[in-house]
Parts: C-alpha cells; structure tokens; sequence
C-alpha cells in the first residue's frame, strides 16, 4: 500500500511545491494519504485553498486531469470565512444559487448550473438523503462536481451534486477546540479529539467531532436556530492493506423558522407584470413565536471496508443507514386573498391596508435509506495503453412516510396580520386535522462500470455505463376535516435507463489539460420518493451535457486555473396537460448554456485566493403551453445569469497576523419559470380566459455582499480571528421561493476563538 502511494505522489504534479514548503500528509475520505501542500510564513503553517485530489472513490485521476468541473471548497477555506452551514459554504461555488425551504420540505435547498439540487447531497460518496440544514463540524471540505453523473450516483445530478467529506481518524494524536460568539446572539463550541488505539493494533485509531451551535439572524425580527451534532469514527488497518472504518452522525436541531416576506401581485392589464416582494419593513415576522418550530432528528450510520490485493486491484464495500426525522409547523406569509382569491393587489393600494394570511404549513415525516455499494479498481495494461477500470453494484432501499395536516383558523384574528406591523406574539389558535397520509418505498440496482484510459503522457480517454432500475411502491390516502377518507393514491411504477459517460483529455504539457465531456442522466418521476396523480405514470426526464474546458497549474503548481463552456439539454420535462390539468405530460424542454472561470490557490507564499464566476443562459424552449400562461422563452427559476465569488487571504510581516475578505455577487433571478398567477383586468378570477390579462411572475433584483476577517496567532496553542459579514449591512433578498422570500442577514460580526491542546 505505501509503495502505491508513493507512486502516485511521483507521478503527480502537485509534489512540485513552492520553495519553503513542506509536504504533510492528510487523509482524504476515499483515497487514503495524499499529500496536501502547506505553506510555512513567519513560523505559522497554512493550509492552500488549492486542492488537487478529488475524494469521489470513482474519480482515480487528479482534478486538473479529471475531465468534469469539479469545485473543491477545503477545510481551511471554511475555517477562514467562519462558516457554520453547508449553505454558506457553497456560496464559494460560482453557479449555486440558494432557495427558501418548501412546504413540503425544509432545509438545505438550492440550484445548480440551473437545475434544482435539493436531491443531490452526498455524504463520503453515498446519498445523504433527508430534509435538514447541514452543520460543517465534521467536514474536511466540500467538493461540487458540476453536469450530469448518473453515471457515478445514479437519478439525479441533472446540474451536479454536493459532495459531503467527513473528518476520518488518523494516527496523528490531537484535539482542537472552537468557541465563537457574535453580535447575532450565537453561541457557538466545537471539539475535534483524535487518538490512535495502540492497545487494539498499531494501525487502530478514534476521532469524535462534538458541536453546540444557537444563532439567530441579525437584521430580523424572531427566528432561532439551535442545533447539536456529534461524529464518532473508529478506524483499523490504517496504512495496511486492510482497513476498515465506522463512522457515525447524529444531528438535531429545533429551530424557531423564518419565510420571511411576502410576494406581491399589483400590476395592470397587459400580457406579463413582474411581482415584487412586500415593501416592508424587513425585518418583520409573520409567523407565531409560541407556535411555529422545526425539529430533525438526523443519525446516519455507516460501515466501510477496503482491502488491497495488490498494487493493481482494490476491493471496497459500503454500507450505510439513515434515519431522518422531522416536526414542523411553520407559517408561510401570502397578501390576504381578498379580491377574489387572486392575492392580487390594484396598483396604488396603500399598504398600510393590506392583511397577511398566515398560511400554516403542519408536517411530521420519517424518511430512512439503507444502501450498500460496491466498488473494485482494477489497473492494467493493454501493450503500451494504460487502463484504471472502476467497478461496482450498488443496491439501496429508501422511504418516506410524511403525514400532512391541514390548519382552519379559529378566528380571523389568529390567521390574519398587518403587512405593515405584523404581531408575532399573538396565540397560536388554529385547528388542526389530519390532511393525508403517504407511505412511500423505492428500491434501487444498479451496475456500472469506468474505464480510464491512457496513451502515453498526452492523451486519456474515459468511457462508462451504468444501468439503474428504480422502483417505487406508493400510497397516499387523503382526509377531510371529519376524518373521512376523501381520495386514494396508489401505484408501483418502474423505471429502468442506462446512463453514458464519455471524455477526451489532452495535456499539452505536464500542468495543464485540455478536455470535451459527454454525460447522462435522468429524473424519474419518484426521485424526491413524492408521487402525485399527475405525474405517477410518466417516464423520468432525460438530460445530457456537452461540456469543453481546460485547467492550469500556475506558479509552481500552487495556483489553478479552471475554464469550462457547456450546454446541458433536459427532455421530456413534466407539463401541465393542456387538455387535462390533473394530469402531466412529457411535453416540455429546456435549455441551459453557461461558462465558468476559477481560480484557486497561492499567488505567493503568504497571498492565496479561492475565487469564481458564473454565467448562465437558462430558457425554456418547448412547453404544450400556448398563450397567456405559457412558459415558453422564459427562464428557469432560481437562476442568475450571473455569480461571483472572491475570497483571498494574507498573511502580514508583523505578528503573522492573517487578514481576508471577499464577496459574493448575486444577479437578478425569478421565482419561478411559469407564470404564479394569471388574472383578468378585473382582479375577480385568476385564469386567462379574458382578453387582456395579466400574467405574474415573481422576480429579485440582484445584490454584492462584502466580508472581512483578521485572524491573530496568539502563540502556538491559541489564535484568535474576528470575521465581520455583510460588511456595509446590505438589505437583499438571499433565498427565493414562489410564496416567500427570505432576507439576508444583515451586517454581522463573529468572534472565535481556536486551542490546540
């Protein structure tokens, strides 16, 4: 094993360090030890924000040579910039965009490269499948591996997936602590323990990841979000050729939540009218503080074995479960429908007169995944070709059994707020019964294999298949306030598809590559595990990607350079049947065109920068749709055309005080790509049967958020940093969803304080 290792640190650039620097050796959650470069100024050692190593076990290639844009957030990036939840750290990911929680569903929720990613979170290589929001503590890094991979995972991935690293024990004993507070009420502790087992065998060792975390939001009025986690790892065999690591998460956290402001729809007739979001006072909460909440309870257990028969063949098998729980009732802010049930408002109506409804969104649900995969690498060698195949047999049950109530206020004085001076205080009154109960079952088999190929030191191809089977056993009975049964949903569809990978990379010298990527993949209808009536017999929707682009190690190999144009096309997209509106059909397209640049890594040894843009050209291209309320020619929800993320750090000549800021740049995006509502001039229906109607879409400006940090060694023990958000306090919109917007937070100054024992 430390024969093969070496080996692959020889033959890889990233070795070629910057003079002064000096190798260490880290554990990445897949390949084993990789050298990870460090930088040693003024006696203090830290970390590149350039990494060179991908950590998907499918991935055998470097990330300068592997064929796919791959965005890799580490461990210190994240450290720098304070942050404490996953959806803050892929705003270093130019091409994400976040979105506000559903109704159906809470938690970490966004867009990538214009298609929705909710689906598509990983933990070490396996679906980390539940609605919760996700705390950093226990991660390494991030890695965003952008365009379809079916290929790898399976349903899904149509704009890429997040790829989850957790901190793995080591045979290097420590232990680290962090306490933080900041000027938003949050209090805030992590421990880090790492310690080999001598008594067990020379190559056992422990490591547990404790947090304690409760903030609320500067800038608003009531929302609260308290959470613990805990981490344990057990591992044995390290540097042997036999090892084996178990791993455990748990999670929970009970949060005070926030939807923050409603839409509004004013306009007058004409064939489209962009709605705006309330022009309140905005920090003003509509929901109740005695009533609302949301609680998840999260424990994911995982067992992974690795054994290498020799240099050339490697064996993997993992196995996971996952429990995830959930409680939630939440108020959802909407304009008080009074003309007519449309929400919309005449044009110069004062707000001052306006009403909210406090539309309550009661929910309980359990979701459980328990999967197995397994994986062999293989090397070998056709006369002169080099070949690196991958593969596997994945098998994986999931459920997911939500039970929905449905709310009748009391009174009108506990459904209905002033928009202008909404009372949180006010009782919780409401009326609850049951709405409808889901039982949902998907089973999934698939089998895929990779081939990396090699022709001498210039050229490698890459072509893969995978074929899936996904099934799904469903039944949702619905209920009326009396307890009667009022309808029943039932079926058992099954969808089988091949997914296709295949590349060309061309490295015209030893640092830098040149590539073209063709990839698969597909949605079925099931692959959020909720089926309604409309969609339960349709054929998943079809995607594929084109994507060419290029990546330089610069200066040593210590700063990359990343460029990519694609096109990712997505067929037989589910539409409203024009004929029937209780029914989809596979009639739509759409369209999305893009281009990335990046940079990452050290321009000198004290200066390094981790930073990209985005520009996207989503649109929609076929819809059955015609008229009024057809979507045809607009964009995609969620997506900007443009992002932009700078973050770059210093270290001073005097004190080895580390200095950073940055920002990220949001450009406008709509809330949905159909229209939310189309209205008569008459404000009395909302449908698009009168000659000149309106249609409404909702639709954010963009905004520049600036950051800044000063991080001070105090001695080799202790160091202290000060990281200040939203430095200029900017009002802006940060989440979208068609029913609500929720603000960001505004400026925000956090304290830390980090101890090595």
């Amino acid at each position: 094993m430390a024969s093969q290792h070496l080996r692959l640190l020889a033959s890889s650039s990233f070795v070629a360090l910057l003079a002064g620097m000096t190798p260490s050796f880290a554990q990445t959650s897949d390949n084993g030890p990789v050298a990870l470069p460090t930088v040693s100024v003024g006696g203090t050692v830290q970390q590149n924000y350039k990494v060179d190593t991908p950590t998907i076990l499918k991935l055998t290639e470097p990330l300068r040579d592997t064929p796919q844009s791959i965005d890799a957030i580490p461990k210190q990036l994240l450290d720098d910039q304070g942050v404490t939840t996953l959806r803050d750290a892929l705003r270093n990911v130019a091409g994400v965009s976040l979105a506000a929680g559903e109704a159906g569903a809470q938690g970490d929720n966004l867009t990538l490269r214009g298609f929705t990613a909710r689906n598509d979170i990983y933990l070490d290589g396996m679906r980390d499948f539940g609605s919760y929001y996700r705390d950093p503590f226990n991660y390494d890094g991030i890695q965003v591996l952008k365009g379809p991979s079916s290929i790898l995972f399976g349903r899904g991935s149509t704009g890429g997936v997040i790829e989850q690293d957790s901190k793995q024990a080591g045979l290097t004993p420590f232990a680290n602590a962090s306490v933080s507070l900041d000027t938003a009420s949050m209090r805030r502790a992590t421990l880090d323990v790492n310690q080999p087992l001598g008594f067990m065998g020379s190559g056992a060792a422990f490591r547990i990841n404790l947090m304690g975390n409760d903030n609320m939001v500067a800038g608003r009025d009531t929302g609260d979000w308290a959470r613990f986690g805990i981490a344990p790892t057990l591992a044995f065999g390290l540097g042997t050729d036999t090892r084996l690591n178990l791993s455990y998460l748990h999670q929970t956290e009970y949060d005070v939540p926030d939807y923050g402001l409603p839409w509004v729809y004013s306009g007058g007739a004409g064939s489209h009218s962009i709605a705006t979001v309330a022009n309140v006072r905005g920090a003003n909460y509509y929901g109740f503080t005695s009533g609302n909440y949301l609680r998840t309870n999260v424990d994911i257990a995982t067992a992974k074995f690795e054994h290498d028969f020799n240099e050339y063949v490697t064996f993997s098998d993992r196995l996971r479960y996952g429990h995830y729980a959930r409680q939630a009732t939440i108020t959802e802010p909407q304009i008080d429908a009074a003309n007519g049930g449309t929400q919309l408002v005449t044009p110069g109506t004062p707000l001052s007169t306006l009403n909210v409804t406090r539309n309550q969104i009661v929910t309980r649900s359990l979701e459980t995944f328990t999967s197995n995969q397994s994986d062999a690498t293989i090397k070998f060698l056709t006369g002169d070709i080099g070949h690196t195949v991958v593969a596997g047999v994945e098998l994986t049950r999931e459920t997911s059994n939500p039970t929905r109530y449905t709310t009748v206020n009391s009174t009108p004085a506990s459904s209905l707020t002033p928009l202008n001076n909404p009372n949180p205080g006010q009782p919780y009154n409401a009326t609850t019964f049951l709405g409808s109960r889901t039982q949902d079952t998907s089973w999934g088999e698939a089998v895929y294999g990779l081939d990396t190929i090699k022709l001498g030191k210039q050229w490698e191809f890459i072509a893969g298949a995978r074929f899936d089977r996904f099934a799904s056993e469903y039944r949702q009975v619905s209920y009326n306030q009396a307890g009667a049964t009022t309808g029943v949903i039932a079926g058992h569809p099954v969808d089988m598809l091949p997914s296709y990978r295949a590349a060309i990379v061309y490295k015209p010298l030893e640092n830098g590559s040149i590539y073209f990527d063709y990839g698969t993949s597909f949605n079925p209808s099931a692959e959020a595990l909720s089926i309604s009536v409309a969609t339960a017999s349709l054929a998943p929707d079809k995607n594929r990607t084109f994507e060419l682009g290029t990546k330089w190690d610069l200066f040593h190999e210590q700063l990359q350079i990343r460029s990519a144009v694609y096109r990712t096309n997505k067929y037989n997209v589910r539409e409203v049947d024009p004929n029937n509106s209780s029914f989809n059909i596979l009639a739509g397209d759409a369209r999305v065109d893009g281009f990335e640049f990046e940079v990452t890594g050290h321009i000198t040894e004290a200066w390094q920068v981790y930073s990209g843009y985005s520009y996207i050209y989503s649109v929609i291209d076929k819809t059955p749709v015609t008229g009024l309320g057809s979507d045809i020619g607009n964009h995609l929800a969620n997506v900007p055309a443009h992002t932009f993320n700078l973050w770059t750090s210093y270290i001073l000549p005097w004190y080895n005080v580390q200095v950073g800021g940055g920002m990220n740049y949001v450009a406008a995006r709509y809330a949905q790509s159909t229209p939310r509502l189309v209205c008569s001039p008459a404000a009395t229906t909302c449908t698009a049967t009168t000659a000149g109607a309106t249609a409404f879409i909702g639709k954010l400006p963009g905004y520049a958020v600036f950051n800044a940090m000063v991080k001070y060694p105090v001695n080799e023990k202790l160091d202290v940093q000060v990281n200040i958000n939203n430095l200029f306090d900017k009002f802006y919109y940060d989440t979208i969803h068609p029913s609500h917007v929720i603000p960001g937070a505004g400026r925000t100054a956090m304290f830390t304080a980090n101890y090595k024992f």
